[in-house]
């Protein structure tokens, strides 16, 4: 059994959903980019999603890029990441997941990768660019040591193409919200409501939106007919704008629609309301 999906599955019998929080390892450095992932679990989100620098992202809008850039010119190496995840875990028994494209893995070694993985107590991976009729190897790594895989799904897939991703996914469904890259959005594209209806046609039972989620009140929107909501930008703007504490108060904010958010956030200091 998947532990995420267990999560994500409790949320949804207490009557919401999942509120997944991204955030890059080694942002503004290793050390507190993994107080920010602590403060985010022990703040409302219930799995957390550990982005890997990479020096060609092709899906993460502006300011994750301006993150990742910043990560790997302090010296990001990969073998942070499973340092990050053990350090993680050894606090706070939220799921975590690692998010990489595909070619790190491969050049780590795919085997390798998830014994690393699972060694440190990680829940899986999030690979943006693998699909799963090219994920042969990864899907043998995967079943062997249990870590969970999240493949992608957007609105401009085939029906074909959905199944394959639900019938290879463990864990969830990553729905992408709109076509483009990540970044905070005034209005998540109303494409993710048909899209997660055409998941749910094709078997899926763990279906999480992301790209572009950055308010409490779209994250509530999300969960009226998702399974989890996915914030990555905001998260991140808030670690750069205002450090640990920010990125606890956005935390909050998402996960209650209540709490401070001193500039910050970029708002003026008040009480937000759901």
């Amino acid at each position: 059994m998947s532990r995420l999906a267990d999560v994500i599955a409790a949320r949804k019998a207490e009557g919401s959903g999942a509120l997944i929080g991204y955030l890059p390892v080694g942002y503004p450095d290793l050390a507190t980019s993994i107080e920010a992932a602590v403060a985010l679990a022990e703040n409302g989100v219930d799995a957390l999603e550990l982005g890997l620098p990479y020096s060609d992202p092709v899906m993460d809008g502006v300011v994750i890029q301006r993150a990742t850039q910043a990560a790997l010119a302090g010296g990001f190496k990969l073998r942070h990441g499973f340092d990050a995840v053990a350090a993680i875990t050894a606090r706070v028994d939220t799921p975590v997941l690692l998010m990489t494209y595909w070619n790190p893995v491969v050049q780590f070694g795919v085997d390798r990768f998830a014994d690393e993985l699972v060694g440190v107590g990680g829940a899986g991976l999030i690979t943006p660019d693998l699909i799963p009729d090219e994920a042969a190897a990864w899907l043998e790594a995967s079943d062997r040591t249990g870590l969970d895989r999240v493949f992608l799904a957007a609105p401009s897939s085939t029906d074909e193409r959905l199944k394959q991703a639900v019938d290879q996914s463990r864990g969830f469904v990553y729905a992408v919200s709109t076509m483009g890259i990540t970044g905070a959005r005034s209005d998540v594209d109303s494409a993710a409501r048909g899209l997660v209806s055409r998941l749910r046609a094709v078997g899926s039972t763990s279906a999480c939106v992301g790209l572009g989620v950055s308010t409490p009140e779209q994250v509530r929107e999300i969960l009226d007919y998702a399974d989890g909501a996915i914030v990555g930008s905001m998260l991140v703007k808030a670690l750069a704008d205002g450090g640990v504490d920010a990125v606890a108060a956005a935390a909050t904010l998402l996960a209650t629609g209540k709490g401070p958010v001193e500039g910050a956030l970029g708002l003026p200091s008040s009480t937000v309301e759901r």
